[in-house]
């Protein structure tokens, strides 16, 4: 099975990366966009077949590692 994991900044929390993306928007024209936040995505595939225990799994991925709830929300995708 596959998962999915989108993690993302949380609100507030200064994504400069975002900005730099904003500016770089503005200077080849695109003026219309009011903000950017970045993030990332990660794919994961998994030899479980349990699309409920590789959802658990993945959640424990993301509080161990891939994610730092600190700062960063995350989402999960379990493909089957």
């Amino acid at each position: 099975m596959k998962a999915r994991v989108h993690v993302t900044l949380k609100s507030g929390v200064l994504d400069p990366q975002g900005t730099a993306i904003q500016g770089a928007l503005a200077h080849l024209g695109f003026e219309g966009v009011q903000g950017v936040r970045q993030g990332k995505l990660i794919e994961l595939d998994l030899a479980e077949s349990d699309p409920v225990r590789g959802r658990a799994v993945v959640e424990e991925m993301c509080r161990r590692l891939l994610a730092n709830t600190v700062i960063e929300n995350y989402a999960i995708e379990v493909v089957p």
